[in-house]
């Protein structure tokens, strides 16, 4: 009978997701014993093979059954006193995709967020919760929770549901957890594209859209302007990034109110403005780049069958910057520095063709 892992102490939440085995590799990596939500028949095996092939020791690794979307994260009694010593709690748990509904999105990124919050409240050992928040999300110095049902339904009618309910999400958590007295990190990460060597990604949503259009031949113009900024971070750094988040945040001095709350927006500053961006990775896979610019405004009027666009997704095309002052500390009592971007880019876009954008296998 082989021998028991370490009692974890770090819980990973949507441990089987693209960024959350990255973050579980890392960990194992660094010598921390690790516990990986799983849901579903076989995602544990499934999660084992990818660490293993990935050159992971997963002897650390204690996987539990849970589900996000119900209180005490649906954990079985003997589940929960496997996680009593957990100190670290990192949620990255989401439903990440285009065109949900509010009934689709809402029960993992709004009540799902609540529900980890809540149990990571329940730790005796607890340090810090780490919350994966969305891309231009939590800007709000104060954050209101819970809206009015009026501005909750707008919300959802403006943004749609997958970035309304990251919305209203994070600042559920940044409204209760000092209600709770829970040390909160918020991490909102610019588009993660492949792994810095290997270009390896597995998500294909977001920015790897325009690659797999202007690959394609279908992106004649590139909707925003000349000064439109769509930030990448590969998930390598920011899988080494979250994982130095607790000790770091944990040693830092409590705001004047005496809250434990911290927020870091995570991107890689060497980010062309988009139009170079994507000029860059035009030429390098031999493809024509876009002819011009077309104001997102005039994108969203047009038919989706004409332009190719999903509506949500300009959203998050802006000339906006983002105050990364905080992460930048971070990174630099960790020792982080983010991998030169131009040859990551290159190596994300070839593994993104060679995978064919995500395509199920015939």
């Amino acid at each position: 009978m082989p021998p028991l892992p370490p009692s974890p102490r770090t819980l990973v939440l949507g441990a089987t997701g693209f960024l959350g085995r990255w973050l579980v590799l890392e960990l194992l990596t660094r010598g921390e014993p690790v516990a990986a939500a799983v849901r579903g028949v076989g995602r544990d095996t499934e999660l084992r093979r990818w660490l293993r092939t990935h050159g992971a020791d997963d002897t650390a690794l204690t996987t539990v059954a849970a589900d996000l979307t119900h209180p005490g994260l649906g954990l079985s009694p003997e589940d929960d006193a496997r996680l009593t010593e957990v100190r670290d709690v990192h949620n990255l748990a989401a439903r990440y995709q285009f065109g949900l509904t509010r009934a689709q999105a809402e029960p993992a990124n709004v009540h799902g967020a609540l529900h980890a919050l809540h149990w990571s409240a329940t730790r005796p050992r607890l340090r810090r919760l780490v919350h994966l928040s969305g891309y231009r999300v939590g800007r709000d110095p104060q954050p209101l929770y819970p809206p009015s049902p009026r501005a909750t339904t707008a919300a959802y009618a403006c943004l749609g549901a997958y970035e309304a309910s990251k919305l209203l999400g994070d600042a559920a958590v940044r409204v209760t957890a000092p209600r709770l007295g829970v040390p909160l990190t918020t991490v909102n990460p610019s588009s993660v594209i492949g792994h810095s060597r290997t270009g390896e990604a597995g998500q294909y949503l977001g920015l790897a859209q325009l690659v797999r259009q202007l690959h394609r031949g279908r992106l004649p113009l590139l909707p925003g302007t000349r000064r439109t900024f769509l930030p990448v971070v590969t998930v390598d750094h920011l899988a080494r990034f979250l994982a130095a988040v607790p000790a770091h945040d944990s040693a830092t001095t409590p705001a004047p109110d005496g809250s434990a709350l911290m927020a870091h927006t995570v991107l890689d500053p060497a980010t062309p403005v988009l139009p170079d961006l994507i000029a860059l990775i035009a030429a390098h896979l031999g493809v024509r780049p876009p002819r011009g610019l077309v104001p997102v405004a005039i994108v969203r009027r047009l038919p989706r069958a004409l332009t190719g666009a999903d509506p949500e997704t300009l959203g998050f095309l802006s000339e906006d910057r983002y105050d990364t002052t905080s992460a930048d500390r971070l990174a630099t009592a960790a020792g982080l520095v983010h991998p030169p971007l131009a040859p990551a880019l290159r190596r994300w876009a070839d593994r993104l063709v060679a995978e064919d954008f995500g395509a199920p296998s015939r």
